[in-house]
């Protein structure tokens, strides 16, 4: 979901063999510990072996459940993986954890959005602007989720204020109508990728 993360471990061999496949000993637990699958899971979804590094880092939060590095890690590679709903759910839980974790609210958001959640999806990517307002992509997440509730709103009228998705009218509108123009078509669940840097502090 995004590159440049201080968790990846350049050292050589990456492990993983032929095809991204993590090496596993013969009772088929993968080689190393806890923090070796971490940083290997990483290191795969960095190179962009999502289902690889689900199997590790799934490992990896089995045995350490309670670290939120390892649940986002874990939540970003089901999310590549095609995986929303364990996705949101891996989200979910580091950001109940932490409810300032702005990258956390966000991978909740655009994975609500996936699964077609966009009133829950339009509170996350919400709540991620709030907290990192000059944060491109969070804006842009939050602008396509609204305009699709927007344009699934438009087929029973206009939404009211304080409904999720209510746009402002521009100021001295004397007909305000929602603007669905740049926004998906009705039932689109297609959101934008969870990418992008940002600091992250192990949890």
């Amino acid at each position: 979901m995004r590159e440049g993360d201080e968790w990846v471990d350049d050292t050589a061999g990456g492990g993983a063999g032929d095809g991204g496949v993590p090496e596993q000993r013969r009772s088929g637990e993968p080689v190393g510990d806890v923090y070796e699958w971490f940083r290997r899971g990483v290191k795969l979804l960095a190179q962009g072996n999502p289902a690889a590094a689900e199997q590790l880092l799934a490992r990896a939060a089995a045995v350490e459940p309670s670290s939120r590095s390892i649940r986002e890690a874990l939540a970003r590679a089901q999310y590549d993986a095609g995986s929303y709903a364990a996705a949101l759910e891996n989200f979910r839980a580091v950001a109940l954890a932490d409810p300032s974790d702005d990258y956390a609210q966000f991978g909740w958001g655009v994975a609500a959005a996936r699964l077609g959640d966009f009133e829950t999806s339009a509170e996350h990517l919400a709540l991620a602007v709030a907290m990192r307002p000059d944060t491109d992509h969070y804006r842009a997440a939050l602008r396509q989720t609204r305009a699709t509730l927007a344009a699934r709103a438009g087929a029973f009228g206009p939404l009211l204020p304080g409904a999720p998705g209510y746009l402002e009218p521009p100021a001295g509108a004397e007909h305000p109508r929602e603007d669905r123009a740049s926004g998906p078509e009705p039932g689109t669940t297609a959101g934008p990728e969870p990418t992008g840097e940002r600091d992250r502090r192990d949890g």
